[in-house]
């Protein structure tokens, strides 16, 4: 799935992945695509978290050969 914007997250730890997330999803219109990279491992459960409280749907999880992780997500 082609996502319309990336936010790279990498090297920032808990909260910042899922604020930085919130933020730029609220720049973005209905139905729209993001692309979240981390490499905090508390993302594996905040940003799920984040997504279902918020009302986005996740639409992947990848786990990166480097060790970090890329979160696609639907704007609500």
């Amino acid at each position: 799935m082609t996502a319309d914007d990336t936010l790279d997250t990498i090297g920032l730890l808990c909260p910042l992945p899922v604020l930085k997330a919130r933020k730029r999803l609220k720049g973005l219109g209905s139905g729209a695509v993001l692309r979240v990279l981390t490499s905090d491992p508390a993302a594996l459960v905040d940003i799920p978290h984040f997504c279902h409280e918020s009302g986005h749907a996740l639409l992947e999880t990848q786990d990166m050969p480097d060790g970090t992780h890329a979160f696609l997500i639907r704007r609500a």
